[in-house]
């Protein structure tokens, strides 16, 4: 059989593989390339690479990883005519024109002789484009990553990746760490399950998250939680290790912790009763000693007990009203509301909420102020102020006035409205006139001609109109507008 009779069969036994060859002479002109070959540069015709590597040179741009271009002379195809022995190397390939495609070989080449016949080139290569583009990425996400991280050589224990975050929290320098063994500078020094660590590592298994203490460069050393998940880095299996740094965590913590101790004494300290529960289902779960005092019940009956249960409202109505306020908003202020204390004392309270969070429980935190001294001296007040404008007809407007400012002194609730007498009607601007003359509700119904209920339901409505609660009010609420008790007629809109 001669040579082309040879050649033959051996393209009939390449042409199918997945690897691409190209058989050259020791001219280096190219003699025969298969499909794979020419596809890995995405060509469709032997003759668009080019009659010999020189004219292929010049239609592709070689670079090694590191980018440097692969000079006259380096190609494998020269190395191994140069020296007759094997070459492996890997090589990006560009086009040099009209192409932004690339591509990454890994090129072997050795001579193949025959029997008498002239010796020549089998350049055989591995399309390893998309796992050097995935290395890529993955360099890429691993440098980016803001977690500390370094990666492990399973094989030696030699450390041959480390990112930035690792760098920056312990100080070291790449040079300092890459190449070097865990021997060297351990990771899992002193972790609080070493042996578990250490015989995980040489298994080649997941290392789960432990405390771990990593020696710096210049002394001391660094509290992490550590981590380790097997991964296979170039086809080689490694360890990713990653940290977490815990000093900033435990800082944050001492001053979470003492941000607490000084919101336990505030609480506990305050003179103002203050309460806090749960926004589920009202149960108590901290209160101050104030709180126990108001409603005179010990810590032991109050704890972990709901508003039901503690039983302190004297109108359940408003208590209803007031938890449903609370589980739609969680801020109130000043609601007025009448305290039972345990041993049956009724007080006059305002009470004021606001949302808060403990231990991630969303609570709410109920500040009660005791009003019943208040209360019972506004009430006093405005009962002597009635008593001496039962008949006001004969009072100076100079005096009015004055009884006006004594109420606003006395911090009784601002309950004058900003409607004016033109927006009351008539049934009510004549009911306002006879309250002013000093008339009661029996006398207001034989002047009006009507009955008592339509005379006190009149009443009722020019009170919450006029935004008053009493006969005294209503009567300063005219007075402050200029209008006397004298003239029966009725009021002139201002």
């Amino acid at each position: 059989m001669d040579s082309n009779q040879d050649r033959i069969q051996v393209h009939q036994l390449v042409a199918g593989l997945k690897e691409g060859v190209i058989l050259l002479d020791l001219e280096r002109k190219f003699l025969w390339a298969n499909d794979a070959a020419l596809a890995m540069h995405g060509l469709d015709d032997q003759k668009q690479l080019g009659n010999s590597l020189s004219e292929y040179r010049s239609r592709f741009d070689l670079k090694y990883r590191n980018n440097h271009k692969v000079g006259d002379g380096d190609h494998p195809v020269d190395r191994v005519i140069a020296t007759g022995s094997a070459a492996d190397v890997t090589i990006e390939v560009r086009p040099t024109e009209g192409d932004d495609r690339s591509w990454m070989h890994d090129s072997r080449c050795f001579m193949v002789s025959e029997k008498d016949k002239n010796a020549y080139v089998a350049w055989i290569i591995q399309d390893e484009t998309r796992r050097y583009e995935a290395e890529d990425r993955f360099e890429a996400a691993f440098n980016a990553n803001p977690a500390p991280a370094v990666i492990c050589r399973l094989s030696d224990l030699r450390y041959v990746r480390v990112n930035p975050g690792f760098l920056e929290m312990t100080g070291y320098s790449r040079s300092d760490l890459v190449g070097k063994t865990t021997y060297e500078i351990d990771v899992l020094a002193f972790a609080e399950k070493r042996e578990l660590a250490l015989a995980k590592l040489k298994e080649g298994r997941t290392i789960p998250q432990m405390e771990a203490i990593i020696p710096l460069p210049e002394r001391g050393a660094k509290p992490v939680i550590v981590a380790g998940e097997p991964i296979d880095v170039s086809g080689e299996p490694c360890m990713l290790f990653t940290f977490a740094d815990v000093e900033p965590l435990k800082k944050a913590q001492q001053v979470l912790k003492q941000s607490e101790e000084r919101f336990s004494k505030a609480f506990g300290l305050s003179p103002v009763p203050t309460v806090i529960v749960r926004t589920d289902n009202f149960e108590v779960i901290e209160a101050n000693a104030a709180f126990f005092k108001l409603i005179g019940s010990p810590e032991e009956l109050v704890m972990g007990k709901s508003q039901a249960d503690l039983d302190m409202w004297l109108d359940k109505d408003v208590q209803k009203v007031v938890e449903t306020a609370l589980l739609k908003d969680g801020r109130l202020r000043n609601i007025d509301f009448r305290l039972k204390s345990r041993d049956g004392a009724l007080m006059d309270c305002l009470l004021s909420s606001e949302e808060i969070k403990i231990d991630d429980i969303p609570c709410i935190m109920m500040v009660i102020q005791d009003i019943t001294d208040r209360k019972r001296s506004e009430e006093e007040l405005m009962s002597a102020i009635e008593s001496v404008m039962a008949d006001t007809s004969w009072f100076s407007r100079g005096i009015v006035e004055k009884l006006a400012a004594l109420r606003q002194r006395s911090s009784l609730p601002d309950n004058i409205s900003g409607v004016r007498v033109s927006e009351l009607t008539e049934r009510e601007q004549d009911i306002l006139t006879l309250i002013c003359q000093g008339m009661n509700d029996q006398q207001m119904s034989q002047h009006l001609g009507l009955s008592s209920n339509t005379v006190r339901n009149h009443v009722s409505s020019l009170y919450r109109k006029i935004g008053v609660n009493r006969r005294g009010a209503a009567i300063l609420w005219a007075k402050e507008r200029g209008i006397g008790g004298g003239d029966r007629t009725r009021l002139k809109p201002d």
